[in-house]
């Protein structure tokens, strides 16, 4: 019995560490290789920190954080869509995206517009 308890134990340990040590870097878009560019976007109510980003064209991971207020992102033609903090990576082809806060968050949601620059 107690060989038996122990096997459970180290098991359950084995697949706590296990998912403890998971990459959890995409939450939409495509997968990561961490070639790319990263940008950070920090929200703010009814604003994001930066009119604009600038990268240049390929992959580009976008990280969103919340520092006052719950927002999300949508980068317009393209998959990239983040609810509340995450990330997403796609593979981006030069030109300007519109990206908008798709989580009303209040009288300024309409305002909460920035612009991705993709060189």
């Amino acid at each position: 019995m107690k060989k038996i308890v122990f096997v459970f134990m180290a098991l359950t340990l084995t697949m706590v560490l296990a998912a403890c040590g998971g990459d959890d870097k995409d939450s939409g878009g495509d997968a990561a290789s961490g070639d790319g560019e990263t940008v950070n976007i920090k929200a703010s109510n009814w604003q994001f920190d930066q009119e604009e980003y600038t990268v240049p064209a390929g992959e580009v991971t976008i990280n969103l954080a919340n520092e006052d207020g719950y927002h999300g992102i949508d980068v317009e033609g393209t998959d990239i869509s983040i609810d509340s903090e995450g990330n997403a990576t796609a593979t981006l082809e030069p030109g300007e995206y519109t990206i908008r806060c798709n989580i009303p968050c209040g009288t300024g949601h309409e305002d909460m517009v920035a612009t991705l620059i993709v060189e």
